[in-house]
């Protein structure tokens, strides 16, 4: 399946993202717990996840970085300006 061709039905459900990006969907879960704030995952009044295509070309980014380049989380964190350090900078601690 082309990625792009399903950008076009956006907002994509979980099991499309899964599709689209080959990250299960536990995955997907655990990584929007870990990257609080950087996946932008919205809820369906029925409580359903849908990712708008910035957060699928996140999904993509995180998956380059933690399974290709072999980031750890934490260092994919940093790389990302997420890390714990730089966000109490930018809060202005």
């Amino acid at each position: 399946m082309d990625p792009r061709a399903i950008y076009n039905s956006l907002p994509l459900t979980i099991h499309q993202v899964e599709q689209v990006t080959g990250v299960s969907k536990s995955t997907l879960r655990f990584w929007e717990k870990t990257f609080d704030g950087y996946l932008e995952v919205e809820r369906t009044r029925g409580r359903q996840r849908q990712y708008p295509p910035s957060s699928v070309q996140r999904v993509l980014t995180l998956k380059t970085l933690l399974r290709d380049e072999m980031y750890t989380i934490h260092g994919a964190k940093r790389k990302l300006g997420l890390a714990e350090e730089n966000l109490s900078a930018a809060a202005g601690e």
